[in-house]
């Protein structure tokens, strides 16, 4: 590969797939050193706090190094990839002025002509999550620069920051699972580094009352609580990132934020079954995906016309109650990178067919694992269908921002007295967690009854309307 000029170079950041988003981890890497690339190509795919996305490079040129392995969470604004451009690319490219030292990797050029820029890009208040360590005195060893700064006080790197206590990521690891603090051990290994035995040590708890310097005495021996040990023949263990610790937040910060309240109806749904085989039938729904979730979708789209006051938002820092004159009506997907929800944007102005359509697109989207973190913003209302999985219903916890989501449970055959006779018929149990803050009983209790009618008796999709 041809020499080029440190000028020629350009860093692509890890831009900000998402709205507020400070990170993401790296996936895959589409591409390799001395690859090249064109304007446009995916060259990495990337899991945010949101959902996985492929990030194209705006340059065309060639691969000259990779910043981070795959499986590292990198910090929004930090370079990820560098570029040599190619042809009329690197001659525009301005020269830069002669350094007294050569420009290493982990250094950004800072041309001073046009360079590309991505909507989101920012500086990054530190590099990475695993942050590699370089020698900044030739000879001297970074393990030794990073105590003699720690003990001096100061060094070549800023002073206020302190040095990131030295381990292997075995070390690491077991720090992580016994609850130790890296920064409070006391290394023992060369060079300051922190090994098993001083994790150990630093795991085993030390008897009440223990003074430094006390004289010696004959003390009796205080059993002490064994060390954590795990199999791994097992148990397996399965680091909590990207969209699992995002919903395990998300879930959590609802249910102990919105007062939760479940209301719960059993309903005879045989007749909105017939129609859903009637309509796979119709030609204006060939080629849709039409099932009894697009049913119920519909039923609460209508509830909601009804009762527009459920589709709101609580405002706390303003002590507002924010009345929403739409719906995007979000679908609870299970996802091998966990429980995402993408909605559907102004689901209430869609036809029946369109409404089909956009469902489909959603699911297919949602199981090959490629919805935008757009397509998770700003839902007011949501369906969880628990019923696919055999469960006859569940108490469903609002997604963050929403005032309420209602779950279906499994339908199924089952004797009901129906005309004044017990006879076979297909029922379900719905299930509608509101935010008692804004929505009181009455209300979701309006919302819930009305979506059981509409199921009941289908046709009041039109007389309702």
């Amino acid at each position: 590969m041809t020499t080029m000029t440190e000028a020629s170079v350009r860093e692509f950041k890890m831009p900000d797939v998402g709205e507020g988003l400070t990170e993401a981890e790296i996936l895959k890497w589409y591409v390799q050193p001395g690859d090249t690339v064109t304007d446009g190509q995916v060259v990495c795919e990337v899991e945010t706090a949101k959902a996985a996305v492929e990030l194209p490079i705006p340059y065309d040129g060639v691969v000259r190094a990779l910043h981070f392995p795959e499986g590292t969470t990198v910090d929004v604004g930090t370079a990820i990839i560098a570029v040599d451009l190619a042809g009329d690319a690197a001659a525009e490219a301005p020269a830069e002025q002669p350094k007294a030292a050569p420009v290493t990797v982990a250094e950004e050029p800072k041309p001073e002509g046009r360079q590309p820029v991505l909507v989101g890009y920012g500086v990054a208040t530190s590099s990475t999550k695993r942050r590699p360590r370089k020698s900044t005195e030739a000879g001297v060893p970074a393990a030794a620069q990073a105590i003699q700064t720690e003990l001096n006080g100061h060094g070549h790197g800023t002073v206020a920051e302190k040095p990131r206590p030295l381990a292997k990521p075995p070390v690491r690891k077991l720090a992580k699972d016994l609850g130790v603090d890296l920064a409070t051990v006391t290394p023992s290994g060369p060079d300051g580094v922190i090994t098993r035995e001083d994790i150990h040590a630093a795991a085993t708890p030390q008897p009440a009352g223990t003074i430094e310097q006390a004289p010696a005495v004959a003390v009796p021996a205080v059993p002490q609580a064994p060390v954590a040990s795990y199999d791994g023949a097992r148990e397996t263990r399965v680091p909590v990132k990207g969209v699992r610790k995002a919903t395990a937040t998300a879930m959590v910060g609802s249910a102990f934020t919105a007062p939760h309240v479940t209301e719960f109806v059993t309903v005879d749904v045989t007749r909105t079954m017939k129609l859903v085989e009637e309509l796979k039938q119709d030609k204006e729904m060939q080629g849709l995906r039409v099932n009894p979730l697009l049913l119920v979708a519909k039923a609460l789209l209508v509830a909601i016309k009804r009762n527009p006051d459920i589709n709101a938002s609580w405002d706390e820092a303003n002590q507002e109650i924010v009345h929403k004159h739409y719906v995007n009506l979000g679908i609870a997907a299970a996802t091998p990178r966990g429980l995402i929800v993408p909605n559907i944007k102004d689901a209430h102005a869609k036809t029946l067919p369109q409404l089909a359509e956009a469902l489909g697109e959603l699911v297919t989207t949602a199981r090959e694992g490629k919805t935008s973190p757009a397509a998770m913003q700003g839902g007011t209302v949501t369906i969880t269908n628990v019923g696919v999985f055999g469960v006859d219903t569940g108490t469903p916890i609002l997604n963050p921002g929403e005032s309420a989501i209602i779950a279906i449970g499994a339908i199924k055959l089952q004797p009901w007295v129906h005309k004044g006779k017990v006879k076979p018929r297909q029922v379900t149990t719905l299930a509608l967690s509101f935010d008692h803050r804004l929505v009181d009983g009455e209300l979701g209790s309006k919302v819930l009854a009305d979506v059981a009618a509409i199921l009941e008796q289908p046709k009041r999709l039109i007389t309702w309307a």
